[in-house]
């Protein structure tokens, strides 16, 4: 049954008639006029072949001369405005863009707006660091950054608006909003979440004033995302009730630590608690590092990181410790505490829980890089797509105008699917806002709500870190040379958000643990089943097996569209189907891995491990597709938030094509997997296409949403210079061209010569 939202009457012919009516319009406009200008010869003629409109060809009149007229229109920047199509409520589609806590967002845009939190590009590393530190009090002044502490500490217990708020910061300077996360949302979350009352007291108000600078000393040298296997030690010495803290070797130096190398004078460090000679596991412990004249304490060490690759407004450096003595009250006592004789205690008996627990109240970083890094991307898109949408480049059915560079359908298909993806990642990323404030304002605090979020958290970062740096690399591509220029702000930016992707968990790392968490989901569905639940389990297999495996169900797709490309377009962009296939693929990938997993449990752990990582690469690809399929759940229950129909029509298009770029992705592993039928498979291609010349005139409307002004873009490339030059230019043409003061081309010339000759 169809639950279409985008069927307009072209649409609706087009099931009779071929492609929409609109379609053609837009695929005719697009080639402006291309096939009247390209003569049948020209496919074999190699002076003619210099004509074909589109980059590369060659100007009739002198290249120097190809806009000597004034610049044609721009296409609407909404359909409607000539009659023939919907038009985007702006404001509206703003608003509801800005999710669940929009008053901390725009309050943070606010902050990141003023040109005394921005990034002066002209700074070398030192004098960067200072001043992105002179920011942070800057941020205490205003006080959003304390939006999650307890109220009776002067905070607003308000976890969701925090996060919100804190991943606008990226607009200013990454390196400001990872700092500012290293203080308060890592040292000051480390404390409030893993302390006690006690430790808030003594400890939490001057992280909140900055009174003590923090770092988060977690990540060693040879120990990353395998937290359960770093190597520092806190000894428990009953005789002094203090702990000792060690670094053994050298790879157990704490690394990569943010506020580690110049700024921090404490630290919450995790380290195995070791007491009475047994080995507790992985616990946090609140350390001074530096006395008030940034000296390190007596046993403390350090070593500075220095230049990086991006991010150098953070003093990121090393630390060490040898024979460090603390007070006992010094452990972060929530889900472990030992007694003044070393008696340990938890709340949680198993080790292996109780470390993932208290891993988990620190899910704020993976949350909150999720939502940095889709700003980022909307940013990038809005500086390429609004360039593309004003430089002009090679002619294309014209002798007088060069061609906005966004008309050409290469650029298009480089720039809006990654518009789109964007777009998935704003309506997913509030689900898991919502999601974390539930889990932390203890309205939705169970266990299985915990793991819940953990599971959306590492599949959503992981996805949103990548396409932030893939879509940075493609937007200054697409914008040349010029954005190329730190002026622009696309290379710094892709700097600084590369090691999104690692740090916080490393994304391939993160995706094993959501895999995982899909086996689980499958072991538990057959936990205790009788023979009889089995058998039918059993059967639909084979079932489907048959039907797929055997090109049943594709035969049966082909046979349905009976030769009708507009048919199999039709089914397409259904968003039954579109559910059907995305989630088809996750199911199918988790439930053959399951199986080709199971006989692990009777293995020994050697063959165990070695059957685990012959499955490895599987097991991360069917979690990226999990993700893949949260997003565009989560695009999908989006639309019912826009009241507006002509946009609710729009963002339709802009989630089919969403969707469908998913499916065209990974279409070998449909066909190969007979979920799609030939004729269906090569149907998708087209339909982006086509949706894609849809969705062109109402690009600059659908950034313009993202709701950043001039302040928070800051890329003189998107400010409308680039238009400005066009009409100076084109102007400049038009007045030698009416004066009769523009040279002859020597083609032309020559042209005329052999006219004569011939006549």
């Amino acid at each position: 049954m169809s639950n279409r939202t985008d069927a307009t009457p072209n649409d609706l012919a087009a099931q009779n008639t071929g492609p929409e009516a609109s379609d053609r319009a837009s695929a005719a406009a697009t080639a402006r006029g291309a096939s009247e200008t390209v003569a049948p010869d020209a496919l074999v003629d190699p002076e003619a072949v210099s004509h074909l409109p589109g980059p590369g060809g060659v100007d009739a009149e002198s290249p120097t001369q190809a806009a000597t007229e004034a610049p044609r229109p721009e296409r609407s920047r909404s359909a409607s405005d000539d009659g023939d199509g919907p038009r985007v409520d702006i404001p509206s589609l703003a608003h509801t863009l800005l999710g669940s806590w929009p008053e901390a967002r725009l309050a943070s845009r606010a902050l990141a707006g003023r040109p005394d939190m921005q990034r002066d590009e002209s700074l070398g590393m030192v004098e960067h660091r200072q001043r992105v530190f002179e920011q942070l009090h800057k941020l205490v002044e205003n006080g959003q950054v304390h939006r999650a502490f307890p109220t009776r500490l002067g905070g607003h217990d308000d976890h969701g608006g925090n996060i919100a708020g804190f991943e606008e910061l990226v607009l200013a300077d990454p390196s400001l909003q990872i700092k500012s996360g290293v203080q308060w949302g890592l040292f000051g979350a480390a404390i409030l979440h893993l302390g006690t009352e006690k430790h808030h007291t003594a400890f939490l108000p001057g992280a909140m004033s900055l009174e003590v600078p923090g770092a988060f000393a977690m990540t060693e040298t040879g120990h990353g995302s395998d937290v359960s296997s770093i190597a520092t030690t806190a000894t428990y010495d009953p005789a002094t009730r203090e702990f000792v803290i060690q670094t053994p070797f050298r790879a157990a130096w704490k690394d990569y630590l943010g506020n580690a190398a110049v700024h921090g004078t404490a630290a919450t460090l995790f380290a195995q608690l070791i007491t009475n000679g047994v080995n507790h596991g992985v616990h946090c412990f609140y350390v001074p590092l530096r006395d008030a004249d940034g000296a390190f304490l007596p046993g403390v060490g350090g070593e500075d990181d220095g230049l990086k690759g991006g991010l150098n407004g953070i003093d990121n450096g090393r630390l060490h410790f040898d024979d460090v003595r603390i007070p006992r009250e010094n452990l972060l006592n929530r889900y472990g505490d030992v007694a003044e004789d070393g008696t340990y205690s938890s709340p949680i008996a198993s080790p292996g829980r109780r470390f993932f627990t208290m891993l988990g109240t620190l899910v704020q970083g993976r949350v909150s890089l999720d939502g940095a890094a889709t700003a980022a991307s909307a940013l990038a898109l809005q500086i390429a797509l609004t360039y593309g949408s004003e430089r002009r480049q090679f002619n294309a059915g014209s002798d007088t105008h060069e061609e906005v560079i966004l008309d050409y359908q290469r650029h298009q298909r480089r720039l809006l699917p990654r518009l789109a993806t964007t777009y998935a990642q704003i309506f997913a990323h509030d689900d898991l806002l919502v999601k974390f404030d539930g889990v932390f304002s203890g309205a939705a605090d169970t266990d299985d709500d915990r793991q819940d979020l953990e599971t959306l958290a590492a599949a959503l970062k992981s996805l949103s870190t990548w396409h932030a740096l893939d879509t940075l690399q493609e937007a200054r591509e697409a914008c040349g040379g010029a954005g190329f220029l730190a002026e622009n702000r696309l290379t710094g930016l892709r700097a600084d958000l590369d090691v999104y992707a690692t740090f916080e968990g490393d994304n391939n790392v993160l995706l094993q643990l959501v895999g995982k968490r899909l086996l689980g989901d499958v072991a538990k569905r057959f936990k205790g089943a009788d023979a009889k639940v089995l058998a039918k389990y059993a059967a639909g297999q084979v079932a489907d097996r048959a039907v797929h495996g055997t090109g049943l169900r594709s035969l049966a797709q082909t046979v349905a569209d009976l030769g009708s490309t507009a048919r199999s377009v039709g089914h397409l962009r259904d968003t039954d189907t579109q559910r059907e296939l995305l989630t088809g693929r996750v199911e199918t990938m988790v439930e053959q891995l399951a199986a080709k997993l199971r006989p692990a449990g009777k293995l020994g752990p050697v063959e165990a491990a070695a059957l685990f990582n012959d499955n490895q690469n599987e097991l991360i690809e069917a979690a990226r597709a999990h993700a893949e399929l949260l997003q565009w759940e989560a695009f999908t229950a989006g639309l019912d938030k826009i009241a507006d129909s002509d946009t609710r029509q729009v963002l339709t298009w802009v989630r089919d094509l969403f969707g469908l770029g998913l499916v065209e992705k990974h279409l070998a592993w449909y066909l190969i997997a007979g979920r799609l039928s030939p004729q269906r498979a090569g149907a998708v291609g087209p339909y982006i296409d086509r949706l894609i010349a849809r969705l062109r005139p109402h690009a600059a409307d659908l950034v313009e949403a993202f709701g950043y002004g001039p302040e928070h873009v800051r890329a003189p490339i998107a400010t409308g210079a680039e238009q400005a030059r066009q009409e100076e230019a084109a102007s400049y043409f038009a007045r030698k061209r009416e004066a009769g003061e523009l040279p002859i081309d020597e083609k032309t010339l020559k042209a005329r010569a052999k006219k004569i000759q011939v006549s």
